[in-house]
């Protein structure tokens, strides 16, 4: 399965967030929005980064007052990001060993095309084992008659 199945389940409506807006406002856009993390682009709409619940957990716990800074002080840089061809075992596996929740995916030219989480991962491997199961278990009882 590839990650381009995920997508076509997602809202096509990225939630984005620019460099220059404090950290309250990334707050509040997470909050409204009932999300984990905000890509975070540039005038254009590149990816420049990406900003989520950890990173501001952990700014919060070195300094109380950090919400007032900018978003781009804040947000990861160096942003892991997927292809809509990829598979999503080997994504998964990406996810995991770097130990974060949220993938941007942006075409062959880097620009955005969506966001997954470890969760819409999760629910399509999951999907996919009880479409397999369902079949198998049509399969035997078939054998059965």
């Amino acid at each position: 399965m590839k990650v381009s199945r995920i997508l076509a389940t997602k809202p096509a409506k990225l939630i984005t967030i620019g460099s220059a807006e404090d950290v309250r406002a990334a707050i509040n856009k997470l909050a409204e929005n009932r999300i984990g993390a905000l890509l975070v682009v540039n005038e254009t709409g590149k990816l420049i980064g990406i900003i989520s619940e950890r990173d501001i957990v952990r700014r919060a716990a070195q300094d109380p007052d950090f919400s007032l800074q900018p978003v781009g002080d804040v947000m990861t840089r160096r942003v892991k990001v997927g292809l809509p061809q990829d598979d999503i075992m080997s994504v998964a596996h990406t996810m995991t060993e770097g130990r974060f929740r949220h993938l941007p995916i942006v075409d062959d030219n880097y620009n955005l095309v969506g966001m997954i989480s470890i969760g819409d991962v999760m629910k399509a491997q999951r999907d996919a084992y009880r479409g397999e199961i369902d079949t198998l278990e049509l399969q035997v009882m078939a054998d059965q008659d």
